[in-house]
């Protein structure tokens, strides 16, 4: 492999120290009152290597949230599975659903998915998402533009700007995860549909690759494949199986992702142009009903090693680098949500080796998607809530 062996931290992994059971901060239960219990249920304190951490409930109520993104006056931008979009204010209340947002596959793991804001948002007001979109044949992931007026509750101006070349039957491996890179150019992250891994490899297809498109949907130029007969232009990486995860890496500004392994093999990865990530040739990961390896093997001279691999699998999804002051001793640190296990990973980097993983909020809730806000803190999405969740030091 190009960059060594992935580290595993599977069996030798640090513990968050364990969930403390005082479930209620001081002076926040008053007996005899439902809304006094339920605001106790939802501030938690936890142990961690920094100190105790607090887990405040912020908004609660969202059906399957996916993601979500800061507005620039604090509020959220919340999408939810089943095809809504919603405002969240600071106080916690959640909106009507956004009108404007197309029809989408809400089946399986399909739905509305991924949102971020436009590199000039506070002028242009334009957004990014991504969607099942449903089709004559089956479906296929999608990302559209829009407008959003979030006063009015509308998005205005939706145009799709990027679809899958293929759109198979099938209700797994979305993807979905969008991220700008400096230059402005979107980075979209594509499942293998599940069903069909084998077109990972195949540079003809958008299946199990990430790609990087202009603002408006165009083909970059400067794309490693551009210009191959044999390849679509818009794809920057390819062997991926289903990346959920996906962050600038804040010093050097490269695209990291990390992906779902079967079984075992979820990867963090340096996701940088014209690579190949290995699914379904060269992987950690096992067949889920026989259990038989995957693959020809792990290492393959002309396949980027992950960063680190988890097995047991614990089904990542979200991911951001912190870069606050809230948490002096997490700058740098890479924080990534688990559906499987209920917690958050911090992993403490040494340049683009990691060193040392703790679990924290183990059985929390499915985070699904980690954001680190405005103010410093990481606020969480729990998936098996319909949960909006900040960390705050203790």
């Amino acid at each position: 492999m190009q960059d060594g062996k992935a580290r595993n931290f599977s069996s030798a992994r640090t513990s968050a120290c364990g969930l403390l059971r005082a479930a209620v901060l001081a002076g926040a239960f008053v007996a005899g009152s439902a809304l006094a219990s339920l605001a106790a249920a939802s501030d938690m304190v936890y142990a961690s290597e920094a100190g105790p951490l607090r887990v405040t409930e912020v908004a609660r109520g969202l059906e399957r949230p996916w993601a979500f993104a800061f507005l620039p006056d604090g509020r959220l931008l919340v999408t939810e599975r089943p095809g809504r979009m919603r405002i969240v204010d600071a106080d916690g209340r959640v909106s009507e659903p956004i009108a404007g947002v197309p029809e989408v596959h809400a089946r399986g793991q399909g739905g509305l998915l991924d949102v971020a804001l436009g590199p000039d948002f506070v002028n242009d007001g334009l957004i990014v998402f991504s969607y099942a979109e449903p089709t004559a044949r089956g479906a296929r992931t999608a990302v559209a533009r829009a407008r959003l007026d979030a006063d009015q509750l509308r998005l205005e101006d939706v145009r799709r700007i990027f679809a899958q070349d293929e759109d198979p039957s099938g209700n797994h491996h979305w993807g979905s995860r969008l991220v700008f890179g400096r230059d402005g150019r979107l980075f979209v992250t594509l499942g293998d549909r599940f069903h069909h891994r084998e077109r990972a490899q195949a540079l003809d297809s958008h299946l199990g690759k990430v790609v990087r498109i202009e603002p408006d949907g165009g083909v970059p130029a400067d794309n490693p494949l551009v210009g191959r007969a044999d390849a679509r232009g818009e794809i920057w990486s390819w062997g991926h199986r289903n990346v959920q995860g996906a962050a600038l890496h804040p010093l050097t500004g490269e695209l990291w992702t990390h992906e779902h392994g079967p079984q075992g093999g979820d990867e963090i990865n340096r996701t940088l142009a014209g690579r190949n990530h290995g699914w379904p040739e060269i992987t950690y990961g096992r067949e889920y009903v026989t259990g038989r390896k995957i693959g020809a093997g792990s290492e393959r001279t002309d396949v980027a090693a992950p960063v680190l691999q988890w097995t047991p699998s614990i089904a990542p999804s979200g991911m951001a680098f912190y870069t606050g002051d809230a948490f002096p001793q997490w700058k740098g640190n890479l924080f990534v949500g688990a559906l499987k296990f209920q917690l958050l990973a911090r992993l403490v980097l040494d340049g683009e080796r990691v060193v040392h993983e703790e679990r924290l909020l183990e059985g929390v809730g499915r985070i699904r998607d980690v954001r680190q806000g405005p103010d410093g803190r990481l606020w969480l999405l729990d998936e098996s809530a319909g949960r909006v969740l900040r960390i705050d030091p203790q």
